[in-house]
C-alpha cells in the first residue's frame, strides 16, 4: 500500500454512491474507484416496488449512467466487475478477472440478496424476485399480459408490490404465514386498517399459510398453499424479505453475525475496512432503508476525510409507498418494553408506542394521520444517539 493509494468502495447502490458523494464534498482529492457487479448506473432501489404505476421501464428508472456518476465524482467506475477476495493484510481486493486492487481503505456496500423459500413442484424456478434493475426488467417483461400475481409475503416490500400491480390491472393475491400485513411493524388495528383499505383497492390477501409448491398448468401456474388451498396465477412474485451479502466479507476473516459487524463509525473488524448499506450491522442493528445508510454515508465520508465520526441513527419514519392507505411507521426498538395506543378515524389511524414511564418510542400513522408524521418524529428518541 502506498499513499497514493485508492478508497476502494465495492457496491453502487444508494450505499456506495451515497459514501462517494459525501465524501466529495469533504474531499475531492483522494483516488476513488467503485466497483460494481452491474452496469453501475445510478438509481433508487426504492422506486422498484412503485415503478409500475408510474409506468416506469428499467431503463428510465436509471437517473445517471455510470460515466456521468464517474465524473461528477472524479472517480475511476468498474463496470461488471466481481470481488473474488479480499486480503485485508495487503490491503487488496482480487477481481474475477485476475486483476488486483491496493486500496488505502475499503468500503463495503454490498447489499442484500432475496431471502428464496424452499418450493416444490415443477415450477419453482419461475418465481421471482426484484431487487435491481435487471430483477424489475425481467419482471415487467413476464408482466405482460399477465392478469393474476401471487405475492409471497405481506410485509413492506411485498404490500408495497401488491399495491403497485392494481395500476397494471392486475389482480395481487398476497400470501404470509403471519395473521395480517406488515405485522412487524405495525400494532394489529393499525394492521388491520391497511389490509381493509388495500382490499377494498383490489388487493386478496391469504393469511396463515404459505406457498409450498409451484407449478405449471393449463392456465398459467398453480400455487399450492400449505392448507392444501390452491392459487392460480400467472405469475409469482417473492417478496419475504433480504438476507444481508457476507460471504465475501466472511471469507475474509471479517466478523460476521446477521451482517457484516461493524461499530458507529462504521469500521469491521479489519483495519481500514468498513460496511454500509444492507450488508452492514451496526452495533446489532440491520436496517434496509434509506434513512440509515444517508447517515452512515456522511458519517463514514467524515470518517475517510480526516475526521472520525461515529454514525448517529435520530428517529427515522419509514414510508410505506401504498397509495390505496398511505402509512409511516417508526418502530420502536425490538426489545423495547411498553405499549401501543391506537386511535381509528374514518379517515385515519394514528397508533403511539409508549414506555412504562410515558416515552414515546415509536408510532405508526395511516392516511390523514400521515401529517403527524414530523410532530410525532420530533418527539422520539433516537436508535443511536
Amino acid at each position: 500500500m502506498s499513499d497514493f493509494d485508492p478508497i476502494v468502495i465495492v457496491g453502487s447502490g444508494l450505499a456506495g454512491y451515497g459514501v462517494a458523494r459525501e465524501l466529495r464534498r469533504l474531499d475531492k482529492a483522494t483516488p476513488l474507484v467503485i466497483v460494481s457487479r452491474d452496469h453501475a448506473g445510478f438509481y433508487s432501489k426504492p422506486m422498484l416496488s412503485n415503478a409500475l404505476a408510474g409506468n416506469k421501464t428499467a431503463a428510465t428508472l436509471v437517473m445517471k449512467p455510470a460515466e456521468k456518476m464517474a465524473a461528477e465524482l472524479g472517480a475511476t467506475v468498474r463496470t461488471h466487475s466481481r470481488v473474488q477476495r479480499i486480503d485485508t493484510a495487503a490491503k487488496t481486493i482480487a477481481l474475477a478477472d485476475g486483476e488486483t486492487l491496493a486500496y488505502r481503505d475499503l468500503v463495503l456496500a454490498l447489499g442484500a440478496d432475496p431471502i428464496r423459500l424452499a418450493l416444490d413442484g415443477d415450477a419453482a424456478d419461475a418465481v421471482l424476485s426484484v431487487n435491481d434493475l435487471d430483477d424489475y426488467a425481467r419482471f415487467a417483461e413476464r408482466l405482460e399480459g399477465a392478469t393474476r400475481v401471487a405475492v409471497l409475503g405481506a410485509g413492506l416490500i411485498g404490500c408495497e408490490f401488491a399495491n403497485d400491480l392494481l395500476a397494471r390491472g392486475v389482480t395481487p393475491t398476497v400470501i404470509d404465514l403471519a395473521e395480517r400485513p406488515l405485522s412487524r411493524l405495525l400494532p394489529e388495528a393499525a394492521s388491520a386498517r391497511l389490509r381493509e383499505r388495500l382490499e377494498a383497492a383490489g388487493v386478496r390477501f391469504r393469511f396463515g399459510v404459505a406457498a409450498s409448491r409451484i407449478d405449471r398448468s393449463a392456465g398459467g401456474l398453480r400455487v399450492t398453499l400449505s392448507d392444501g388451498s390452491t392459487i392460480a396465477a400467472d405469475l409469482v412474485l417473492s417478496a419475504i424479505g433480504l438476507r444481508p451479502r457476507t460471504a465475501l466479507a466472511q471469507a475474509a476473516g471479517l466478523a460476521v453475525q446477521r451482517g457484516v459487524v461493524v461499530d458507529r463509525w462504521l469500521a469491521t473488524s479489519a483495519p481500514n475496512v468498513y460496511a454500509v448499506g444492507d450488508c452492514a450491522e451496526v452495533e446489532g442493528h440491520s436496517l434496509p432503508f434509506v434513512l440509515p445508510l444517508m447517515q452512515q454515508g456522511r458519517a463514514l465520508a467524515a470518517t475517510l476525510a480526516g475526521t472520525p465520526t461515529p454514525v448517529v441513527y435520530p428517529a427515522m419514519p419509514v414510508t410505506v409507498k401504498t397509495p390505496a392507505c398511505p402509512t409511516v411507521v417508526c418502530p420502536p426498538p425490538v426489545d423495547a418494553a411498553g405499549t401501543w395506543r391506537t386511535d381509528l378515524s374514518d379517515d385515519g389511524c394514528a397508533a403511539h408506542f409508549h414506555a412504562d414511564d410515558g416515552a414515546l418510542l415509536g408510532f405508526a400513522v395511516l392516511g390523514s394521520a400521515t401529517t403527524q408524521k414530523q410532530s410525532l418524529a420530533a418527539r422520539v428518541a433516537g436508535l443511536i444517539a
